[in-house]
């Protein structure tokens, strides 16, 4: 770049009459340079905007042979070779297989037409023979005249019908070229001097600020655009429900430990140890550490007794609780285990009960086979009302509440067995695309086996219901596979466009 710039001063140095054009220049230079007429423009700007120069446009139109044109200007036209074949056969001529043959279909297919059209050959039979004793290539010859002539004046070279003709069959093009001539500026110098950009700490230090020209300051300009993150789909559905929630009065439950006991996640839900969901092959169970550290020993000893002996109406599970069992660290298969823990804490609290509304949106883990609608992970939303005799008829009521502000209007209920809450409740709800109810959230209020060794009062209900967050995000998005939403394969293209998530 500083090579070409100091070969442009040079070169205006002459006189003060003295110009270029830059892509005559970039042409004129050595070839070991590598100069291309591109590098030639960009430091005439950089001197122009310095006003060592001055530029003027330069526009000019020429003609370019395509890749066809350049073979027939080297190897003659199609109606040239097509003659030398049927000229070459002598007076018994080519039948248009045996033409095709001898120049390829492709050149016999345009040059026999040709041949015809000027009278070069004719048809006896099935035969082409010739008619003429020799031809002129026409076409070969004009394409020779474009290609030696400037490119300033090639467009003289020829008839402008001649051009046209050219033009049809593909064998030149228009080509416009914009170079600048350039002159001296007002502030022309043999050697560019670059002005500072930035004011220095070194500048104060030495006072060499007092004597440095700077470049002007452009407060005009638009600054770089900052970069930033973007909500994935999955989050902008999250915020929604959120603001939904609170808005009915929700607090939202701590859910950032992943990891939990079996105790929390199982046991005080009335989950008996021999429940399949406690297997392996259901549950992620932790190596290291693999037991908890610790349970609150009264309310252990509660459940416990629930599981083995049963209270409250109920005579339990009649089996050996097994504290092993109860203390293996897992990946929390539902934010339930959480909610046990906030309600265990409000039984307790200082002053005693209060009623209270919970929430949760987080992730929870099972180890499920993965499908288009089923990953190892995903996440859950919960929400709980814990208050003084709560009915059947305050769930369905709440839950009503809550899908109808995201939306879904159309529900239904159906009768289904849940280990801690009785009774239970499948939602169903009316998908508009698909024209028919599908499943989307379970509900239910939490049995009296798991509230009382928590110390609630005898009369205060909770009623409770789940759903994943995935799926009405799918819905919300049209995307029917759930691996295109959430995991290493997502595109993050669909990330950066996803529009904003707007609840009615």
């Amino acid at each position: 770049m500083e090579a070409i710039e100091s070969q442009i001063l040079r070169h205006l140095s002459s006189s003060p009459s003295a110009s270029l054009n830059t892509y005559t220049f970039s042409q004129s230079l050595p070839s070991e340079y590598g100069v291309t007429h591109s590098a030639v423009l960009g430091c005439a700007k950089s001197l122009a905007a310095d006003s060592y120069v001055t530029t003027s446009s330069n526009k000019i139109s020429y003609f370019q042979l395509t890749s066809e044109g350049t073979t027939i200007a080297k190897e003659g036209s199609q109606e040239a070779k097509c003659w030398n074949a049927i000229k070459a056969a002598g007076e018994a001529g080519l039948d248009k297989k045996a033409l095709e043959a001898a120049v390829g279909s492709s050149v016999a297919k345009v040059g026999m037409g040709n041949c015809m059209k000027a009278k070069w050959i004719s048809k006896n039979g099935d035969a082409l023979v010739s008619t003429v004793s020799s031809i002129t290539d026409t076409v070969q010859t004009h394409l020779n005249l474009v290609l030696s002539a400037d490119e300033d004046t090639n467009g003289s070279v020829l008839p402008a019908k001649e051009f046209t003709l050219l033009k049809k069959r593909k064998l030149v093009k228009a080509v416009d070229r914009t170079s600048y001539d350039i002159t001296r500026g007002p502030a022309y110098k043999l050697e560019r001097k670059k002005k500072a950009a930035d004011f220095t700490k070194e500048m104060l230090d030495s006072g060499a600020w007092e004597t440095t020209e700077f470049k002007p300051y452009n407060f005009a300009t638009v600054g770089e655009k900052v970069g930033g993150g973007y909500l994935h789909p999955l989050l902008k559905v999250r915020a929604e429900f959120r603001k939904i929630l609170m808005q009915m009065g929700f607090s939202e439950m701590p859910t950032n430990k992943w990891v939990e006991s079996s105790f929390w996640n199982f046991d005080t839900l009335f989950q008996p140890q021999s429940h399949p969901a406690r297997d392996a092959h259901d549950t992620f169970f932790i190596k290291d550490p693999a037991q908890t550290v610790s349970v609150p020993e009264e309310y252990y000893k509660r459940v416990v007794k629930m599981h083995e002996e049963g209270g409250s109406g109920s005579i339990g599970y009649r089996y050996n609780f097994k504290e092993g069992d109860a203390r293996k660290n897992l990946l929390r298969t539902h934010t339930t285990a959480v909610s046990s823990q906030m309600l265990y804490k409000l039984a307790n609290q200082p002053g005693g009960f209060t009623p209270k509304r919970y929430f949760s949106i987080d992730r929870v883990f099972r180890n499920e086979s993965m499908d288009a609608t089923h990953l190892c992970e995903f996440h859950q939303v919960e929400g709980l009302v814990a208050d003084y005799d709560l009915s059947l008829g305050d769930l369905i009521g709440t839950i009503e509440t809550f899908f109808k502000k995201i939306g879904i209007t159309q529900l239904r209920f159906k009768p289904a067995f849940n280990p801690y809450t009785e009774p239970s409740m499948e939602i169903f709800g009316y998908h508009p695309d698909l024209k028919k109810w599908t499943e989307i959230g379970n509900s239910g209020m939490f049995r009296p086996e798991m509230l009382a060794p928590m110390g609630l009062p005898e009369n205060v209900r909770v009623i409770a219901w789940g759903l994943s967050l995935e799926r009405p995000t799918m819905i919300k998005y049209r995307i029917k596979n759930i691996r295109d939403l959430f995991g290493h394969k997502v595109e993050l293209a669909r990330t950066k466009t996803a529009p904003v998530c707007r609840f009615d």
